[in-house]
């Protein structure tokens, strides 16, 4: 999958990595426009790829009461008007095969969940859109078994497919990233590192999950140094409050000084 290929997708010469970042589900207008203007601010600066993300909806709650969304259509509407007012390109979760051809109406990229990655109809529909399909990693999955999940893309029809490390299960209650994965998967796909959601702290006794935001930057910053394709982050301007997995979140005052420093790096890995 050549990164040109996305429409609206900008600076794919600048060498740099891309980035997938923003909520971590679509709360409303006014939080998804505030957050997209200013990381595209600091993307457009900084000459970073950019594609916006926010879920439409969340499927994966530990707890009936979480919330899931402030309806499908309603949150597809503000992706669009996301894409249409900043001209960047969208990526938003589906979590059902009827969600692959509603959502492909609405944005660029796919993304199939990483508890979700082994269903093969979902795969498949999402592949059968023509939409960019971002394969997250199962938890509880090896690197070289996402080739099996980019196989299932190619044999839709597709050759489409990204792969996104969102850590491994360490434990019950802990994730880990085990940068060995890195150059195994971009053997089969490009190949991204979801940094928020692996120092996630999964399993709480309370039914909502905790995390390790004080880690970002070391992880982003180990996976620039192994030449990770693209990241991919969440972040909100109040990441306390935040509807959903705001305990991993990175605050969105701390986006452009992380953003410098993570092209800074790459500039001298690229020089090496």
């Amino acid at each position: 999958m050549i990164l040109s290929e996305i429409p609206n997708i900008k600076h794919t010469n600048s060498n740099n990595f891309f980035l997938l970042a923003g909520p971590c589900a679509i709360e409303g207008e006014e939080m998804a426009m505030r957050i997209a203007e200013r990381v595209i601010t600091i993307t457009d600066k900084l000459e970073i790829p950019y594609i916006f993300k926010g879920s439409f909806k969340k499927a994966n709650r530990s707890r009936i009461d979480s919330f899931t969304g402030i309806g499908d259509e309603k949150a597809l509407k503000i992706l669009r008007k996301v894409s249409e007012t900043f001209g960047v390109p969208t990526v938003t979760d589906i979590h059902e095969v009827s969600d692959a051809a509603k959502a492909a109406e609405y944005v660029d990229v796919l993304q199939i969940p990483a508890f979700l990655v082994r269903q093969t109809d979902l795969v498949v529909a999402a592949a059968k859109t023509g939409k960019v399909v971002n394969l997250k990693k199962g938890q509880f999955m090896s690197p070289a078994a996402m080739k099996h999940a980019v196989q299932k893309v190619k044999d839709a029809g597709s050759n489409k497919a990204w792969i996104t490390d969102r850590g491994t299960m360490f434990g019950y209650q802990d994730m880990i990233v085990d940068f060995r994965g890195i150059p195994e998967m971009r053997e089969f796909a490009p190949t991204i590192l979801d940094v928020t959601h692996s120092l996630q702290q999964p399993n709480q006794v309370a039914g909502v999950t905790g995390g390790r935001p004080d880690m970002i930057e070391t992880i982003a910053r180990a996976g620039i140094v192994n030449n990770v394709d693209g990241l991919f982050i969440e972040t909100h301007f109040d990441p306390a409050n935040a509807k959903s997995d705001g305990a991993n979140m990175l605050h969105l005052d701390n986006f452009e000084r992380l953003m410098t420093n993570l092209v800074a790096i790459r500039k001298t890995v690229n020089n090496l």
